[in-house]
């Protein structure tokens, strides 16, 4: 696996991130509560309704937090690293890791705390999200992997 540096990590992270976001919103719209997981974010911080809470601020948080999930994804992948597993094998484990931290985090955070929801809507917002954080790693590991397999240390 290629080694990032401190700084290399820092922008290659969040560039990673966004592109594997960018790939996730491709998939939240097909999904019945695939675009609810950020309105969930947004219904928390302002108190309102989750079919209420203000579209933009739940942009923000979307890009935000899928921005700053590239960082966290480089940050296991070089811990998962020092295992001396194959590439392969490294960003399965940080993948796995991660989505675990991106499902985890959301069904025992934010959606809880969330207003207005019934138990049926929570658990299709739960599969769902489940469904978009494997897109999002699944690329994140793609994008990680090629720039593995073409550039020298960064």
């Amino acid at each position: 696996m290629v080694e990032f540096s401190f700084l290399g990590g820092l922008v290659v992270g969040p560039a990673v991130g966004l592109l594997a976001t960018l790939a996730m919103d491709r998939v939240m719209p097909r999904l019945p509560e695939g675009a609810t997981a950020p309105r969930v974010a947004a219904s928390v911080l302002t108190g309102t309704h989750v079919d209420d809470a203000p579209d933009r601020l739940a942009t923000w948080i979307h890009y935000v937090a899928g921005v700053g999930s590239g960082v966290l994804f480089l940050a296991l992948v070089a811990a998962t690293a020092t295992l001396g597993a194959t590439p392969v094998v490294t960003l399965g484990l940080a993948g796995v890791v991660m989505v675990g931290l991106m499902v985890g985090f959301f069904a025992l955070v934010p959606l809880p705390r969330a207003s207005g929801l019934p138990r049926q809507r929570i658990d299709q917002i739960r599969r769902d999200w489940g469904v978009c954080a494997v897109t999002y790693v699944v690329v994140a590991g793609v994008l990680v992997g090629v720039v593995d397999a073409g550039l020298p240390p960064l």
